[in-house]
């Protein structure tokens, strides 16, 4: 029998950091749409969880404020010791609306995927209200990581996600920051799960909003995206830059051959075709050098990948 098809508790977890103003109403709504509502208190300094506990969730503990992935692993770990058969997470800040929770549940629990995520970026999902700045910060960091994970998807920092008990069972994540948002769909694509966005809408006029500033969360994701493509795909983290530069270097060294042939007499300006030049050579220089180096890289990992495919017969 198909794992997936085996009746457990649906849970719906959700991060908690200081949301005493929003997270009563979100589990009163969200406890319509599930078997349990489990909030991890990570570390908060005001009464979030006892309003929680109050209105009917479970409350567990951080003691200190230890990250958004952090809460994740606890949630995930619960939803595994509950034996569950579907596992929603969304934001306790309000952005996420808990009626969806059946838009997102309704893939999983009929087996037609593995994982959910509520997409702000696609037909009838909602994003036009999100800042242009995080918009573009938002598209930087799905672009980047669509070109190590192949999984196309449009959203891949929205908060609002639902998992198979097969997901629960295979995604296993280290980062304890925002950057585990990137690392499960790593995973996924590493073990061949289902993917799918379905829409939804996210507010921005809640109290509070992601306790993330848009430039510490994009620095830090986008950062995990360029160095886990660098690992997965160094040939095409090295190579493109290098054939830009290449490019680059290739065009300033023809104007500064171009203003040579362009000379009919007197004294040639040193300033004006030696330096571009010398700036045209180091500039190509260095994009050959990152050249080479995807070439090496990408070489070096796929003889591994055979040895290890040979030898352990993993791929």
């Amino acid at each position: 029998m198909d794992e997936n098809t085996v009746r457990g508790p649906v849970i719906v977890g959700m991060p908690l950091y200081n949301e005493e103003e929003t997270v009563g109403s979100v589990v009163l709504q969200c406890l319509s749409h599930a078997d349990e509502v489990l909030c991890v208190d990570d570390g908060s300094s005001d009464s979030s969880a006892r309003i929680a506990h109050n209105v009917g969730a479970t409350v567990k503990h951080h003691r200190a404020n230890k990250g958004y992935g952090a809460a994740l692993k606890s949630i995930f770990q619960h939803a595994l010791e509950k034996d569950a058969s579907a596992l929603v997470i969304l934001d306790s800040d309000g952005q996420h609306d808990p009626n969806d929770i059946p838009i997102l549940l309704e893939p999983i629990l009929s087996g037609d995927a593995d994982f959910v995520i509520g997409s702000r970026f696609i037909e009838g999902g909602s994003g036009d209200d999100m800042p242009a700045y995080r918009k573009l910060g938002v598209k930087v960091i799905t672009a980047a990581s669509n070109l190590t994970s192949d999984l196309s998807i449009r959203d891949t920092q929205s908060g609002f996600r639902a998992f198979s008990r097969n997901a629960l069972n295979r995604i296993k994540f280290d980062q304890n920051g925002m950057e585990s948002t990137l690392e499960m769909l790593e995973q996924c694509n590493e073990y061949g799960l289902a993917v799918k966005e379905v829409p939804t809408i996210i507010r921005y006029d809640v109290p509070k909003g992601s306790r993330f500033t848009a430039m510490s969360h994009g620095f830090t994701v986008l950062s995990y995206a360029l160095i886990s493509l660098s690992q997965k795909k160094p040939f095409l983290a090295f190579g493109l830059p290098g054939a830009g530069l290449v490019t680059l270097g290739s065009a300033i060294g023809m104007r500064a051959l171009n203003r040579v042939n362009d000379f009919t007499g007197g004294t040639i300006d040193l300033n004006l075709t030696v330096g571009p030049g010398l700036t045209a050579a180091w500039i190509s220089m260095l994009g050959i050098s990152l050249i080479f180096t995807g070439l090496v890289l990408q070489g070096t990992r796929s003889i591994m990948k055979r040895l290890i495919v040979r030898n352990f017969g993993l791929d």
